[in-house]
């Protein structure tokens, strides 16, 4: 487990842009940016003797042309990016509460501001508890009836105080949003009572046998309606309180019965309900939100019956106007599932919400660039519009997080956070990934075609018109040796030297 230990500053970006030594440990900040130089770079090597370091230089006169020359085309655009960031569970609201006022602002400043930081535009939440909230399970809806219905006091002490500052500090992030499980009162056992047979996903519910477990079971077929209305009315609260919910997921990983909150929701069951939820969503004046398909693994988890989960309920018409996109995890199989979701629904939308690391994989080097490369250049390349990572914050001893059997306790953050005194923090892997996206890539930036060089295997180049007129450009070299690229405006040149195994940044306005 190799991890570099960083005290934390109040100088907002500037700390990004430390020079590090060959121990990873930090030096002094870098004093301001020379803003006559005309590009930006930002790079992270897998050695960690560069951390998000940050430099500027200058364009190249057109006479300086290479082998190595890549053009790009501002007229042919994909879709609009939403954005990247992490996901704030109750966990990650408790560590940053511990925290003094100034060193809590300074950090979500350093995610979220898009002039002093790095402009994160996008999290995750979750609706009612997950995995790593501080005591029971709940939803905001526990006894049966919606007129039980009532914001749950964990959301109202952690999550609506930490959601409350990040929107003063960035008032256009948007959230994604997932159920962990539906209202316990809602759930019925699977066909045939065994609530652990695969084999039974596929079986439809006839018989509504109360399940009185956070953890598996069904959606009642007579609660959809009632379910749906929660889905309202959880947004309406939400949006009350000035958060934007831009997407919702039916269900975090539907075909995962193990979590210590689920809800068995195989691609037949959300068919049904997404065609209950779309209606119940445009009623009651919240067409705007996006409704996401699916939400789990590249590889269906491996369920019988279950593969290609968001092209079966495309393929109703009914269930395919009310279904905006799909999301995914990157728990099992490959990001090329995504090949074929993007060729056969070009216009819906694909969002990546999850991945981990932990005790079980974690390696600076390794996750570095793996997860960059699957994560956000693979969900990009295939027309991706967004990317989220699982939990912003979590504390030394991996938490807090469930009691619960099924929940993770070997996760780490993209931040971990010292609880002796909840000021010191190890950025890990998973921060950089984010910084180095954000960073350059903007919320509505579109990717560019790009011609010229042909890219060598083990190097990816992607490059984004940002709505400001910027370009964004994100380069992976997952090579041992380093990589010269040039980029060809029809007046000058970029010229960049993409140390190995490496991740590299750049941002110019032309």
């Amino acid at each position: 487990m190799h991890r570099f230990r960083l005290l934390f500053v109040s100088v907002l970006l500037c700390l990004c842009a430390c020079n590090c030594t060959e121990n990873g440990d930090s030096d002094k900040p870098e004093g301001p940016a020379d803003e006559t130089k005309d590009v930006t770079a930002y790079v992270t090597t897998a050695d960690m003797k560069n951390l998000f370091r940050k430099s500027v230089f200058s364009f190249t006169d057109l006479n300086v042309l290479d082998s190595y020359n890549v053009r790009y085309d501002k007229t042919s655009l994909g879709k609009e990016i939403d954005g990247f960031g992490l996901a704030v569970t109750t966990a990650t609201c408790y560590n940053l509460m511990r925290m003094s006022q100034d060193d809590r602002t300074a950090f979500l400043k350093e995610i979220f501001s898009p002039d002093e930081g790095l402009g994160s535009s996008l999290i995750r939440v979750s609706i009612g508890a997950s995995d790593f909230c501080l005591h029971e399970e709940y939803t905001w809806c526990d006894k049966p009836g919606l007129e039980n219905f009532a914001v749950h006091e964990e959301d109202k002490e952690y999550l609506f105080p930490i959601l409350k500052e990040i929107y003063a500090i960035n008032p256009d992030v948007k959230i994604i949003a997932s159920p962990w499980s539906c209202p316990k009162w809602m759930k019925c056992r699977m066909p045939g009572g065994n609530d652990w047979d695969a084999s039974k996903f596929n079986t439809p519910v006839t018989e509504e046998k109360d399940y009185d477990s956070w953890t598996g079971g069904r959606l009642k077929p007579s609660c959809y309606q009632a379910y749906a209305g929660y889905f309202v009315k959880w947004v309406q609260a939400m949006e009350g309180e000035g958060f934007n919910i831009h997407a919702l997921t039916m269900q975090n990983e539907p075909l995962n019965p193990g979590n210590s909150m689920s809800l068995v929701m195989p691609w037949q069951d959300q068919k049904e309900f997404v065609k209950i939820l779309g209606p119940a969503m445009e009623e009651a004046g919240l067409g705007d939100v996006q409704l996401l398909l699916y939400d789990h693994n590249f590889n269906y988890d491996n369920k019988s019956g279950q593969d290609n989960y968001p092209l079966n309920i495309y393929a109703d018409p009914e269930a395919y106007r009310w279904s905006d996109g799909s999301a995914w995890h990157s728990y099992g199989g490959s990001v090329t599932e995504l090949d074929e979701i993007q060729a056969t629904y070009p216009e819906k939308s694909i969002y990546f919400t999850e991945a981990s690391i932990g005790e079980w994989n974690y390696n600076f080097a390794n996750c570095l660039i793996n997860d960059f490369s699957t994560l956000f250049m693979g969900t990009l390349k295939r027309g991706g519009q967004g990317v989220t990572l699982w939990n912003m914050m979590l504390d030394d001893k991996n938490g807090p997080y469930s009691p619960q059997e099924g929940s993770c306790k070997s996760c780490y953050g993209a931040v971990t956070i010292d609880s002796s005194d909840y000021s010191t923090i190890v950025r890990n892997s998973h921060w950089y990934n984010v910084a180095h996206a954000s960073a350059v890539v903007k919320p509505g930036a579109r990717m560019m075609e790009t011609s010229g060089y042909s890219f060598p295997s083990g190097f990816q180049c992607q490059m984004f018109l940002n709505p400001d007129g910027t370009i964004g450009v994100l380069m992976l070299n997952e090579k041992t040796s380093s990589q010269q690229i040039v980029f060809i405006n029809d007046t000058f040149t970029v010229k960049y030297n993409v140390p190995a195994k490496s991740l590299v940044s750049l941002m110019w306005q032309e």
